[in-house]
């Protein structure tokens, strides 16, 4: 029996640029499609040409394990009534098919898996021909960091395909392919399909607002079908409030204000981020003026970042808000907390935050979004990871889970939700500033005339950004 490949299936007109790039063997490609564009049907075709114009191993790498099984090895095309993998990677063409690992063992030795990236490392020892990363947006990025240098030494291809999820990791790479010789990229919306007729996309607009309101559905709709990089994440907790404050321009350029203290907010890890908010309380307004996180850094490493900041952006310190788990002393610390050890380096006040269930944090913390002003660049990794912080979804029951997702945007989140719980006390103590204290804030006598120029440009400008 005589078999073509790619078998019984040909590109879509706005699918053939980047097929012709793979079957020209292009090394690498980053496709931002839409909703329902064929993505994978593209991405799996090319696979089953790659195995038989290559012997290796392949990957087909889902965010995880259990995405893999549902979307792609025992998915059934809706169209045709059969499954998947079968109209790509024909039956005739097998050895053998490992339905535990998900594994295809082809006639001419080479074989393709599905595997989740959340798990990339149990594969070490492998050394992959080409790997595709379906939806890439979500997958774990650690994974492509991993395989590159593989790839890299046994020349193989790697492709990346998926809807925007925000400005994470996906959009980085993106935006890196638009500016590569050696790159492939392309970012097509609903327009460009035209899979969708218009009436069809207002009615999911439709949808989706009553679903899940009028910012967050309109933002969703533009992510899914017109691959918007600036909407939030499905079960994005804080998306709808992030979406007010665009649309009410309260993320913008926020100066500092020297004559006023800086407080901050914090959430401490080792082996994963330690994330601080930097904020002011100026005429009773919460203002954030600045994002840091680190990872695998000391004590001393913050504490000198603090000092460092004093210096260099004139910050005086009011004060360093800590979570709960600064208190607690450890053998490794030499019998000290947290805390202790920041006292120890003379940085100024340091106080636990109150503790709260973290459904209680992230209602206060929706509050707080409604009434500050961040700053939209020296935040802006903050302020990604808050449009990335979200609840996961649970297939079996149809919704999003009570507990939020625990990855690398649940740092910064965490972080502002201590902030949430204690920036009205800061509030309170401003405005109960002592006579005395005042007018020392007020004293012209020690600025000279360009400083006093400076603050009342500074104001002017706010007043006019409210």
């Amino acid at each position: 029996m005589e078999i073509t490949l790619p078998h019984q299936w040909k590109p879509r007109a706005y699918q053939k640029k980047a097929w012709d790039h793979l079957s020209k063997g292009g090394k690498r490609i980053i496709l931002t499609w839409p909703r329902r564009s064929g993505k994978d049907e593209v991405m799996l075709n090319h696979v089953a040409c790659a195995v038989h114009e290559r012997v290796g191993n392949y990957w087909y790498c889902a965010p995880n394990y259990a995405q893999c099984r549902k979307a792609f090895f025992d998915a059934v095309n809706p169209h045709t009534g059969k499954k998947r993998i079968d109209m790509a990677f024909p039956n005739e063409l097998r050895e053998a098919t490992n339905v535990q690992e998900m594994k295809i063992t082809f006639k001419n030795g080479s074989t393709v898996q599905f595997v989740g990236s959340d798990a990339f490392d149990s594969l070490v020892g492998s050394t992959p021909a080409g790997i595709v990363f379906s939806e890439y947006a979500l997958a774990n990025p650690a994974a492509w960091a991993f395989m590159r240098p593989i790839l890299l030494e046994n020349n193989g291809w790697a492709a990346f395909v998926s809807t925007p999820r925000g400005k994470n990791h996906f959009y980085e790479l993106f935006q890196f392919a638009e500016t590569s010789d050696d790159w492939f990229s392309e970012l097509l919306t609903s327009d460009d399909t035209n899979v969708f007729s218009d009436e069809q996309l207002q009615e999911e607009l439709k949808e989706m607002v009553a679903a899940n309101g009028e910012a967050y559905g309109d933002a969703l709709w533009r992510q899914e079908y017109h691959c918007s990089w600036d909407a939030s994440l499905p079960g994005a907790i804080y998306g709808e409030e992030l979406a007010w404050m665009h649309k009410n321009e309260r993320i913008l350029e926020v100066a500092h204000e020297p004559e006023y203290p800086v407080h901050t907010a914090w959430d401490l890890g080792f082996s994963d981020e330690t994330a601080i908010w930097f904020w002011q309380i100026i005429a009773g307004e919460l203002r954030l003026i600045d994002y840091h996180e680190s990872s695998m850094k000391s004590i001393e490493f913050y504490a000198d970042l603090l000092k460092k900041y004093g210096i260099e952006k004139k910050y005086t310190y009011g004060t360093h808000w800590l979570p709960h788990d600064a208190r607690p002393r450890t053998l490794a610390s030499g019998g000290k907390s947290i805390l202790q050890q920041l006292l120890a380096y003379e940085i100024g006040k340091c106080i636990i935050a109150p503790r709260l269930d973290i459904e209680e944090g992230i209602q206060a913390t929706r509050a707080t979004l409604k009434v500050c002003w961040i700053d939209e660049k020296r935040c802006a990794v903050g302020i990604e990871h808050l449009k990335q912080y979200r609840r996961s979804w649970d297939e079996e029951k149809k919704i999003f889970s009570s507990a939020p997702v625990h990855d690398q945007h649940s740092h910064g989140s965490d972080a502002l939700r201590v902030l949430s719980l204690v920036w009205r006390r800061e509030k309170a103590q401003a405005s109960e500033m002592p006579f005395i204290d005042k007018l020392k804030a007020s004293n012209v006598v020690s600025l000279s005339m360009g400083q006093l120029r400076e603050n009342h440009l500074r104001r002017m400008a706010s007043l006019r950004s409210e």
